[in-house]
């Protein structure tokens, strides 16, 4: 049932593997048929006849989204100076997950966006961004990114949505439930087997630079879905695939 309204919430669609995988946050566009995986923001509509992920933010703010986050200070996570942590590369401030009070408050904010993907006929969800905590100033712990991202996925899991695990390289996202994983620059890192050792071919590898994509082509190509972006993610950017 790709791309169709969601009748019910019972089935969760496995991540399809042999196929080519196009990464839209920036803006959609059309994809040649080869391309059986596509992820978008929550905010467009999934593609026909496609495997549809849906990007949430669920450990970070979105930056169009700073009124809604401005009424929910509360669960923005503020240094010792009540100044909010942002992660500067994006523009986009975390989510505080150090209590249990708040990571289930936090699920239930998600959790309705979850399910709005599941009503829109995605088939997955992606959770922006597991390794958040790494950015935080030491202010979150892995213990508590994990305990939160279990939340997550049990929401995804009842939305019949299957649930993708974003970064965090050597963490085994199975043992919280995610049903594959989404790395961005695994090749440049060297961190493609990391995913693989946990999640074999359900791996979806998004590169920035075309020397990083070649890598990763060379290496896993065969296996996995690999694609080469703009790091802006606009409609018009780079789409290449191995």
């Amino acid at each position: 049932m790709l791309g169709a309204p969601a009748a019910s919430y019972a089935t969760v669609e496995p991540l399809p593997v042999g196929t080519d995988v196009d990464y839209q946050l920036g803006g959609v566009k059309a994809m040649p048929a080869h391309v059986g995986i596509i992820v978008r923001d929550r905010h467009a509509a999934p593609a026909a006849g496609r495997y549809n992920v849906c990007y949430v933010n669920g450990f970070q703010t979105q930056e169009s989204e700073q009124a809604f986050w401005d009424r929910h200070q509360a669960l923005v996570l503020h240094d010792a100076d009540g100044q909010p942590v942002e992660d500067a590369a994006w523009n986009e401030f975390l989510l505080d997950l150090r209590t249990p009070d708040k990571r289930a408050a936090l699920s239930k904010i998600v959790g309705r966006w979850i399910r709005g993907c599941a009503d829109d006929g995605f088939d997955a969800v992606e959770f922006d961004n597991l390794d958040s905590f790494t950015r935080s100033h030491g202010l979150l712990k892995r213990t508590q990114a994990i305990a939160y991202a279990r939340l997550l996925v049990t929401r995804a899991h009842d939305s019949g949505l299957a649930a993708g695990q974003k970064n965090l390289a050597g963490f085994d996202g199975t043992t919280v439930g995610y049903d594959f994983a989404v790395s961005e620059e695994c090749g440049r890192y060297h961190e493609c087997a990391s995913y693989t050792r946990h999640y074999g071919r359900r791996v979806l590898a998004i590169e920035y630079r075309r020397q990083d994509f070649r890598w990763t082509c060379d290496r896993f190509g065969a296996r996995l879905a690999v694609v080469l972006r703009n790091r802006a993610l606009s409609a018009g950017g780079v789409h290449a695939w191995c």
